[in-house]
């Protein structure tokens, strides 16, 4: 990785800089009162001028509204990024970038198109990993319903407010199971972290050990599903090892299998965990707080008619929009936006079937079993009701 030479007057400015404002709210907090000095510095943090001040203050006279965050390397929007004034009005999201508006600049989201070989990730020590809440804060780039967002990564027009508004034509039965987890890229783990260290399967991010891959964020998805009254098949075969290549084509075959046998199944998750490495090799995890808990963000990817003969890709689409309006209103910040791809991700076979994408590889194996149990809670209320 190439480090920018250190250069002291910007790391004295801003250190000043952040200096006065960490004075300035102590000093709010002694005169005014907890209540009142929060109101002042949400206030200061929602006005563009202060902020666009603020931005100058720590990265010199050239920063403006516009570009301030655009002309920064990585390490100063970090430092922008931490800083709490900052934080809490425009300047909460992440970079927008022309590969996908939620991720670092230049950075699109691993896609699970099925390749020859693994893509490839960039490992990091867990204080190395920079840490984004990726959430819209612009509707650039995005489909928009309400609180709803979609990134459409294909050609294809989305009518994402009437696929919110159409009900779920899916009916659960009450007998036989009515929910299968699956996993095509079973053997993907995370980063490495206290006691939940693995033997790699690979020079990636990926083990064949079920205590620390995917398939144990498919256990803790199927143990809060089963004790909200839902029954779980979970198939925990590592479908891209030994060979990468295929994987979809194995699950598939998997998943149809599994649909002759019970045909009371109807909704199919093929949970993943997603990557995200910069430009420069700086690997992000999406993470944020729930609770306390620090906790991988989800994303729904959906599949659609551009890759293949895919003709109700759209009512896929409504079961995606319930199960993040859920997410959005039990957990704020939980999920990720939408994303829809041209690939079909054998949702073609079922019109409840979605990709979940747990975290990122840079996500601790922790911070995603937080995740899928909030993720099977929100996912759980929507599905309840559509039981019989």
């Amino acid at each position: 990785m190439n480090k920018q030479p250190i250069q002291w007057s910007r790391i004295l400015r801003r250190s000043g800089a952040l200096f006065l404002v960490t004075l300035a709210a102590w000093l709010l907090l002694l005169c005014c009162g907890t209540g009142t000095a929060a109101g002042v510095l949400q206030e200061l943090g929602e006005d563009p001028d202060f902020v666009t001040a603020a931005l100058a203050a720590e990265l010199g006279p050239g920063a403006t509204k516009q570009d301030a965050r655009s002309e920064l390397n990585g390490w100063e929007r970090l430092v922008v990024d931490q800083s709490l004034l900052l934080r809490s009005g425009t300047w909460v999201q992440t970079d927008e970038s022309e590969a996908t508006p939620d991720l670092p600049a230049g950075q699109p989201a691993q896609d699970h198109d099925d390749v020859s070989t693994p893509p490839p990730e960039t490992t990091a020590a867990p204080e190395d990993i920079v840490a984004r809440t990726l959430v819209p804060t612009s509707t650039q780039g995005y489909e928009v319903a309400g609180k709803l967002y979609l990134y459409n990564r294909t050609g294809l027009d989305v009518d994402l407010a009437a696929a919110a508004a159409a009900p779920v034509q899916i009916t659960l039965p009450e007998e036989g199971p009515q929910i299968l987890i699956i996993h095509t890229h079973g053997s993907e783990a995370y980063t490495p972290d206290g006691t939940d260290v693995y033997v790699p399967s690979d020079n990636n991010s990926r083990t064949l050990d079920e205590n620390y891959n995917m398939v144990r964020v498919g256990d803790e998805m199927e143990r809060v599903f089963t004790e909200m009254g839902l029954t779980v098949v979970h198939d925990r075969t590592l479908y891209d090892y030994p060979q990468y290549n295929g994987a979809y084509d194995r699950s598939a075959e998997a998943v149809k299998n599994y649909l002759a046998q019970y045909p009371s199944i109807k909704i199919i998750l093929d949970v993943h965990r997603d990557a995200l490495v910069g430009e420069d090799g700086t690997v992000y995890k999406a993470v944020t707080q729930i609770d306390g808990v620090d906790t991988a963000q989800v994303m729904l990817v959906l599949g659609s008619s551009e890759g293949g003969e895919h003709p109700n890709w759209t009512q896929n689409l409504t079961l995606a929009c319930k199960l993040q309006q859920s997410m959005d209103t039990l957990y704020p910040t939980l999920a990720r936006p939408m994303t829809m791809r041209s690939s079909r991700y054998n949702q073609q076979l079922s019109t409840g079937s979605l990709l979940v994408e747990v975290g990122t590889h840079g996500n601790t194996l922790q911070e995603a079993l937080s995740a899928a149990r909030l993720f099977a809670r929100a996912s759980g209320q929507v599905l309840l009701g559509l039981e019989e």
